[in-house]
């Protein structure tokens, strides 16, 4: 009889076993692991975050006053310099960091709560499609800054103000989104085949709908946080956004633009964390878009079974 003796056979690698032991990567994250750029984004990210997180720690007192280092340049003891009235440029920084990721998060988690109903409810029952989509369109008939300015001129400077504004302002794009997966998704085999089978509505949003149409809201989401980030700090320069008091990358460069010549440093480097943190959620986003596309995995599947 023919056959391989027991020796041989253990010495001859496993079936679909990588060479040294490595590990297969997934299919989902293939995306994110093949383009560096987008671990650059995720390393960016994360950097920002931890600075906004230990604040505290890093930046000490945002409000504290040394009159007589007024305008100081970055040196050993103010590693940005100070701004107008001896504040540390460091410490403001750090802290508008913590605000600008608590405002976007806040931001994100409403728009997708408010633009995830609407969109589920315009999508699955016609009767309410016009009805909501009208209000939609209304919304996004004004541009997202001028509307924001409307919005918190009504509601007052506050924290709460201002995520609320850039809620209603960013909840229309992820409705828009969701209805359009929703027209899809409800004509399929297997929804008409619960109904049939008796499945109430509820049911079959929360358990075949909904599920479906996330992965672009998702994608949605990081751009809708960069976008809300960008939005807080334009408020805050133009003076409607978080009160004046309040450390925020917008207020900075408020400030700072008066004394441009004199300090450049009070708009370069609040100027720079906002350009990194919104390179770095669009870069994440990307990576979320091409791990989430179907046509991206099975490329990367194939790739995978290639090699």
């Amino acid at each position: 009889m023919t056959g391989v003796s027991r020796p041989e056979a253990q010495a001859l690698p496993a079936l679909g076993a990588r060479p040294g032991g490595a590990r297969r990567v997934r299919p989902w994250a293939a995306p994110l692991v093949r383009r560096k750029i987008v671990v650059v984004g995720g390393l960016l990210l994360a950097g920002v975050t931890a600075a906004g997180a230990l604040a505290p720690v890093l930046g000490g007192d945002p409000t504290r006053m040394d009159v007589a280092a007024r305008l100081a340049a970055p040196s050993r003891a103010h590693w940005l310099g100070t701004d107008d009235v001896g504040r540390d440029v460091w410490s403001r920084v750090v802290y508008g960091a913590r605000l600008s990721l608590l405002v976007g998060a806040a931001v994100v988690a409403l728009a997708l709560v408010a633009g995830v109903f609407c969109g589920l409810l315009a999508g699955y029952y016609r009767r309410l499609d016009n009805a909501i989509m009208r209000v939609m369109d209304g919304l996004m008939a004004f541009p997202a800054i001028v509307l924001a300015i409307a919005l918190m001129a009504v509601l007052g400077p506050s924290v709460l103000n201002v995520v609320v504004a850039i809620g209603v302002v960013y909840t229309p794009r992820v409705a828009r989104i969701v209805r359009a997966s929703v027209l899809v998704i409800r004509e399929t085999a297997y929804v008409e085949a619960a109904r049939a089978l008796g499945a109430s509505d509820g049911a079959l949003l929360t358990r075949h709908v909904l599920p479906n149409c996330l992965s672009p809201v998702v994608v949605q989401a990081s751009f809708v946080f960069a976008a809300a980030v960008l939005t807080e700090a334009a408020l805050s320069f133009l003076g409607v956004g978080v009160p004046p008091y309040v450390p925020s990358w917008g207020n900075i460069l408020s400030e700072g633009r008066l004394y441009i010549q004199q300090a450049p440093w009070l708009v370069l480097y609040p100027g720079a964390a906002i350009m990194l943190t919104i390179l770095a959620l669009n870069l994440v986003g990307d990576g979320l878009r091409d791990a989430l596309d179907p046509k991206a995995r099975g490329l990367a599947t194939d790739k995978q079974g290639a090699a």
